[in-house]
């Protein structure tokens, strides 16, 4: 039976400066420019139906006036801003931290969609987006007998 080992070429650089170039570079984006300034996309559901598009937006802590949502010239975009603060008072000791989250996402729009007639809901953590189908565009589903 063989052992697999993996190999680290830098580890000649070990000695001289203790790992720390080789932790430098692999660091997760988190831990080298901090939680707070790293974007936040939230993931999207994009679901058909036989008479709507529907887009489900993952956006918890959230709250439905922090939304906005535009279709102009066949484009969607969805966009979502929050500011918290906090206050922590002791003694003689203030410390006061703003949080701001923010995110856009832009969708093309096919031409079936009726852009009059959308509408969203924000309900338990998720943004729903429902882009219902012009009239003609419709999909009917109709059996053709075979003669």
């Amino acid at each position: 039976m063989a052992n697999i080992t993996k190999f680290y070429p830098a580890t000649a650089t070990k000695p001289f400066f203790g790992g720390l170039f080789d932790e430098f570079f692999n660091q997760n984006l988190i831990n080298f420019v901090g939680a707070d300034t790293v974007v936040n996309q939230p993931a999207v559901n994009v679901l058909e139906m036989p008479d709507a598009f529907r887009l489900e937006i993952a956006a918890p802590g959230f709250e439905k006036q922090d939304f906005t949502v535009n279709v102009e010239k066949d484009r969607l975009t969805v966009s979502g801003k929050r500011e918290t603060s906090t206050e922590d008072k002791q003694e003689k000791f203030m410390r006061r931290e703003f949080h701001f989250t923010s995110f856009q996402r832009s969708f093309n729009l096919p031409d079936s969609v009726n852009q009059n007639e959308v509408v969203a809901v924000y309900n338990n953590g998720v943004l729903q987006v429902t882009l219902p189908k012009k009239a003609e565009s419709k999909a009917v589903t109709k059996t053709i007998v075979i003669e």
